[in-house]
């Protein structure tokens, strides 16, 4: 009886843990210096090294087949223990819906005669234009409308019976089996790192069904809610702000518009913070609208919920107009937006990782921040030696704001944006929602006119803005073109009988009048300009570049290759835009003389200082020892891409230099790199000219804050063209452009 009346009031008090036995496998366990992990028969504690003398520790149990956090603590050198959470339940919530095919994409194909549902179901995964969860649905999205049964929610259960530790390197991992997640199934995985702080917690599972697209919310639930219990963030205009959750209880999470994508609970002594991935958590969308991307939900009196999450519905950006038809439209247009949010790919068997990460630390909230936004080197893309960072394909409008406002001195929103990411060089897309795109001259040149005189204005010394293009016509699909100077040009299409392929105006000086292909390469020649194909085989660009492989201007040197974007997203894929973006790269470098390049580009429209942009955005490093005036030639620019000098990046690893060395068949590829985040991978990849093969070195050994030499031999016989890259551990990269050998 007095058993039963134990058992009945911890059943009756709300939290109450009852122990229960732990079967943890620890084969695949090594002991690492600096990492510690003991099993007991109730639960297996991890205790690590973190940054800067700090000591972490997360013990981990099972109760009733559910996974349980059972601690988190963190240290000072020396000093004790500070516990962050207890007795806390990893949780999980997914809503699903059909991956659809786009109407550009299916037109395209259509008129390449290869529009099969074999072809629709492959290129389906490519696309953009998609609104899973929209119903009846809207935008470009095809075979609509959506039905109600389509989109289904779920929140994660578990039954377990065991777990596993496991090494790997200088990372340790504990996983949990029996894990369901809507139409997901799989593990819990948590993750710590040698001489980090943190921690990084993920469901890895897959699904059987499918066109699954989807999005995550992934935390924790049962932190303690006391009197002192504090949360901290700072807003989109970076100012502090808290909750003590003194309110109600919530329904569901509350999504903060947290700046840096960052939570932070205040332990008194010590601080946990919460926040995403920093670019992989991240589906492409035409603008990047803080859409609150971190949680907290008050469950009850007692207890909260932290977390990162998507939201379900995406947002336009904000319109703009001052005269009441300008308004009008670009009200629309906004609004148009939420008809594209397009979710994460998941293809029926991939292991799809939905990841959040937590910072333990035994200090307070504000140096937390500190230590967290150092690894995305504060949302700024660092300055480095020799280098500018350069980014484009934004459709701004810029002539056409100016027009409006009938001011061509107006500071445009967007430029304290990049001027405050570090960046030093934009290309700009107008003429392509707005503006007399296709007239054959007198209007579009008035305008092109206003383009290039605002351009200069907005421009500074170390910050150039650069009037380019996104003409798509002539060539097939969308493609871009950038000068090393101002052009008056049209393309009407087509173009009209009696105007010539160039001609001097007597107000505009010299000016082109595009009619073809060859016009547009002759151009190009003639101004020293290059070009490329914009969003490859997808968007209105699908099946391109290879339809024009063998033409004449593809193989022309002027001809770069094509822009790389992360889209799709895929979580199962161990690299940003795996297939589509780096597989088109490989195949373009085979298919033409000298290899083509892959210029990371952002693609979306107008922004303010309020957007969450950097994690959005995926930007070059050109080898530049200062950025050229706007009165300057911008030769040095255009030619240094052209010569294949820059690279792409997320940001958190940085390239300082890089080269073949040696001479004939024994060849070394060097390179320098500094980061941030424990690094996964690097991978050197070739081709003899047909087949692309890979040798991948593994970095898990590496800790945070790093620099690392490469020097890696490899035998060039028969070998057409090799490349670069590294990966680390949250998914960021940076990846090199082909180097031809010869």
């Amino acid at each position: 009886m007095k058993l039963f009346g134990l058992l009945l009031c911890l059943w009756l008090v709300p939290g109450a843990v009852v122990a229960e036995s732990l079967d943890c496998n620890l084969k695949g366990y090594k002991p690492v210096e600096g990492m510690k992990a003991e099993a007991g028969p109730e639960a297996v504690t991890l205790t690590w090294s973190g940054e800067a003398g700090a000591q972490l520790r997360a013990q981990f149990g099972i109760r009733d087949g559910q996974p349980l956090v059972k601690e988190l603590a963190a240290r000072s050198s020396g000093g004790q223990w500070v516990v962050l959470g207890k007795d806390l339940l990893p949780d999980f919530q997914v809503t699903t819906g059909k991956r659809r095919i786009s109407n550009a994409q299916r037109q395209l194909l259509k008129e390449q005669g290869d529009d099969t549902p074999e072809q629709e179901n492959v290129r389906k995964w490519n696309t953009f234009w998609d609104a899973p969860l929209q119903i009846p649905g809207g935008g470009d999205t095809t075979d609509l409308p959506r039905k109600e049964e389509e989109v289904r929610r779920g929140s994660v259960s578990y039954k377990s019976n065991g777990c596993e530790v496991a090494s790997d390197g200088a990372r340790v991992s504990i996983s949990f089996n029996g894990l369901t997640l809507g139409v997901f199934s799989g593990t819990l995985q948590f993750t710590a790192y040698k001489g980090s702080n943190l921690l990084r917690q993920e469901a890895i599972a897959k699904t059987d069904e499918d066109s699954v697209a989807y999005i995550y919310k992934g935390g924790m639930k049962g932190f303690a809610l006391g009197d002192n219990t504090r949360l901290v963030w700072r807003d989109t205009a970076r100012q502090p702000q808290e909750t003590r959750l003194g309110g109600a209880p919530n329904d569901g999470p509350v999504n903060v518009r947290a700046r840096n994508r960052l939570l932070i609970l205040d332990a008194g002594a010590g601080s946990l913070a919460v926040f995403p991935p920093p670019h992989k958590f991240f589906f492409a969308r035409e603008n990047e609208v803080n859409l609150g991307f971190v949680y907290y939900r008050k469950d009850n009196d007692n207890s909260f919920s932290l977390g990162a999450m998507q939201p379900e519905k995406g947002e336009g950006y904000h319109p703009w107009g001052v005269t009441d038809a300008e308004w009008k439209r670009r009200t629309g247009t906004a609004r148009g937006e939420w008809d594209n949010f397009a979710l994460y790919n998941a293809p029926s068997g991939t292991m799809q990782h939905m990841a959040v990460y937590y910072y333990l630390s035994p200090h307070g909230d504000q140096a937390t921040q500190q230590a967290v936004l150092a690894y995305t080197h504060n949302d700024v893309f660092k300055p480095v030696p020799g280098f500018k960072v350069l980014t484009g394909h934004f459709h701004m409008d810029l002539n056409e704001q100016l027009r409006d406002r009938e001011n061509l001195d107006y500071q445009a929103t967007w430029v304290p944006v990049f001027r405050g990411l570090g960046i030093n060089i934009v290309y700009l897309g107008d003429f392509h929602d707005d503006s007399d795109l296709r007239d054959p001259g007198p209007k579009r040149f008035a305008e092109e006119k206003v383009y290039f005189e605002g351009a200069q204005r907005l421009s500074d010394k170390d910050f150039l803005v650069m009037p380019a293009e996104e003409p798509n016509v002539y060539l097939g699909g969308h493609w871009y073109l950038l000068s090393p100077k101002p052009i008056y040009f049209s393309h009407a299409v087509p173009r009209p009988a009696d105007q010539q392929f160039m001609e001097n105006d007597p107000v505009y000086g010299k000016v082109y009048h595009l009619g073809s292909s060859d016009d547009i390469l002759n151009m190009v020649n003639q101004e020293q300009g290059i070009f490329w194909t914009a969003h490859p085989r997808t968007k209105s660009s699908e099946g391109y570049p290879e339809i024009y492989k063998d033409k004449d201007f593809f193989l022309s040197d002027r001809f770069i290759g094509a822009s790389w974007e992360s889209l799709p997203v895929d979580l199962s894929e161990k690299r940003l835009c795996e297939t589509r973006c780096f597989g088109t790269g490989d195949d373009m470098s085979n298919w033409a003389p000298k290899p083509k390049y892959l210029i990371a580009e952002g693609d979306t429209y107008t922004k303010w200082p309020d957007d969450e942009t950097y994690p959005q955005l995926t930007i070059n490093y050109i080898k530049l020892d200062r950025v050229p005036l706007y009165k300057e030639s911008w030769a040095p620019i255009v030619e240094g891409i052209r010569a294949g000098n820059f690279y792409g990046t997320t940001g958190e690893i940085l390239f300082h230099n890089w080269g073949v060395e040696g001479a004939g068949d024994k060849r070394t590829y060097t390179a320098s790199i500094e980061y941030t985040f424990p690094l996964d991978f690097a991978e050197l990849v070739w081709s003899d000219g047909t087949k692309v093969d890979r040798k991948i070195i593994d970095l898990k050994d590496t800790t945070p804050f790093g620099t690392k030499d490469f020097k890696i031999p490899f035998d060039a016989t028969g070998k057409k063209w090799v490349r670069f890259a590294v990966w680390d551990s949250a998914g960021n990269g940076a990846y090199l452009q082909p180097i031809a050998l010869k």
